[in-house]
């Protein structure tokens, strides 16, 4: 009997009540799952990464049957995979013949691109697991041309009534509470012990960890104590884990770093959301449900990264693609440092943040941004660059989140769409915010000399160079002032050690 509907569920689309599933029959329909070597390779992944998808995919797989859907599931190493999802949805619609092909939204406009193309045509579906649809963010882009993060956040507490009172104001008297939420652990470190829950693999783990080793050992990344979320059940009893025991102090010191601790009290959520085995609404619900009595700084902070901050990336990306990709507004032309991949640097902050991410497929938000994007944006790495090595090496590494926030907010490579101005600062505020340089053989306060910092260097060198673009941004009016108290031949000194960085750190590539 011929299939009324194949419903093809991507790796990142693993919710059985989503767009896709609405009138989904049993009897009638069924569900195609592929894991093709075209997508695990088209750039070098992180192990972790490969097995958190592949592993995610099998449990979702298993789920479904056990639920009563059929599920046909392709298999990396089976021998009849032929490696790509074109190839792959062809093999089973010739030998399905369904009536009808439908998809969720992708989350990749290149994957979107390649399911267009494919005979026959493939119906795609909103995807509601988004707060904001396509069309209400195109709405209020129309209404806000200067698109401004704080109005649309506010909007969205307004429009999706969380932390709002009855007379319509917000809870507690003010919008944002991000002036509470900056502050560092100082020389006693932090006031308890960073949390993490973890998942031992069961047996369907251990196979793709296998398989994973087996096929893909020159990827980059460590396995060895794998024990991320990969099913809706432990994704759950991660977000129960924060809220009661992560985020009462994940406002107060979400900006903090600290050697040694890659987690400290962030939600460690990203990759169960961005593969749809959470539901952003649960989320915010459980978190503004508060049962462990966090402060409201924490639970605002919180709110705003998932209803302000998320929404507004991805109502960005598909708003301004395909074109988004290409720009490059500061003409940024340098690769990616070899060190990115391995952490082999005496830049104690760089190696930190890079053995994280090497170790876990991980990095919070403040480490990837004003640490590993830093140090990109002050040294001129090409912004597209920035966010295939994003992809590359992150767990919950998706193209819609990863492109605006590596290549925009990051590396200001869309010009100021993102973000009013770009996130520059110099080595002093990484020792603000962290005890890395206490450890380091380089002085943040220094912008000459061997021992000092690259970033503060690469700091001055990035104003300077970049003076008749910056200098009349009046959210950059304190650095310009700063720039121009400088002595002549100080910036000359400055900016001739930035140029031998440059040559120097970009001499090795890994791509």
């Amino acid at each position: 009997m011929k299939l009324r509907r194949l419903v093809i569920v991507l790796g990142d689309q693993l919710d059985g009540r989503s767009t896709a599933f609405d009138g989904f029959d049993p009897e009638q329909d069924a569900i195609l799952q592929m894991e093709v070597r075209e997508e695990a390779a088209y750039i070098p992944q992180h192990k972790r990464r490969l097995v958190f998808f592949f592993s995610a995919m099998r449990h979702f797989r298993d789920e479904q049957r056990s639920a009563g859907r059929r599920v046909y599931y392709s298999e990396l190493d089976d021998p009849a995979n032929r490696g790509s999802f074109a190839d792959e949805i062809s093999r089973w619609t010739t030998a399905l013949q369904p009536k009808a092909i439908v998809v969720l939204q992708p989350g990749d406009w290149r994957v979107r691109e390649q399911l267009e193309k494919l005979r026959p045509p493939i119906e795609f579906c909103a995807d509601r697991h988004f707060l904001c649809p396509d069309e209400t963010f195109a709405a209020f882009a129309e209404e806000h041309p200067r698109l401004v993060l704080e109005q649309f956040y506010r909007f969205m507490r307004l429009r999706l009534d969380v932390l709002i009172k009855p007379d319509g104001t917000p809870t507690g008297g003010a919008w944002n509470y991000d002036e509470q939420n900056r502050a560092s652990f100082g020389r006693e470190g932090p006031p308890l012990a960073p949390f993490k829950k973890s998942f031992p693999p069961d047996a369907t783990t251990r196979g793709v960890l296998e398989l994973v080793n087996r096929e893909f050992p020159d990827s980059p990344g460590r396995l060895d104590d794998f024990d991320l979320p990969v099913t809706r059940d432990q994704a759950l009893a991660s977000l129960q884990d924060f809220v009661e025991h992560g985020l009462g102090h994940f406002g107060r010191f979400q900006d903090a770093m600290r050697i040694g601790e890659p987690f400290l009290f962030h939600s460690h959520l990203s990759g169960p959301l961005n593969l749809h085995l959470l539901r952003p609404r649960e989320v915010v619900d459980a978190v503004v449900a508060n049962p462990a009595g966090a402060p409201l700084n924490s639970v605002e902070g919180f709110v705003r990264q998932m209803i302000g901050w998320r929404e507004f990336v991805h109502g960005i990306y598909w708003r301004f693609m395909p074109g988004y990709a290409d720009q490059n507004a500061l003409e940024a032309d340098l690769p990616m440092p070899r060190f990115y991949w391995t952490g082999e640097t005496d830049m104690r902050c760089l190696a930190e943040a890079i053995r994280h991410t090497i170790d876990h497929a991980y990095a919070h938000h403040i480490e990837r941004l004003m640490v590993l994007g830093l140090f990109c944006l002050l040294l001129g790495v090409r912004p597209y660059d920035v966010h295939r090595w994003h992809t590359s090496m992150f767990w919950d590494a998706i193209d819609w989140v990863s492109l605006p926030n590596a290549l925009g907010m990051s590396q200001h490579g869309d010009g100021g769409l993102i973000g009013t101005k770009p996130y520059a600062a110099a080595g002093n505020y990484i020792n603000k915010m962290s005890d890395y340089c206490r450890h380091c053989r380089y002085d943040p306060r220094k912008s000459v000399g061997d021992d000092a910092c690259p970033f503060s260097t690469l700091y001055w060198d990035f104003l300077a160079r970049h003076e008749p673009r910056f200098s009349r941004n009046p959210r950059m009016k304190y650095p310009y002032m700063n720039l121009a108290r400088k002595d002549a031949g100080d910036l000359a000194m400055i900016r001739k050690r930035a140029s031998a960085l440059k040559t120097k750190l970009t001499a090795e590539t890994f791509l």
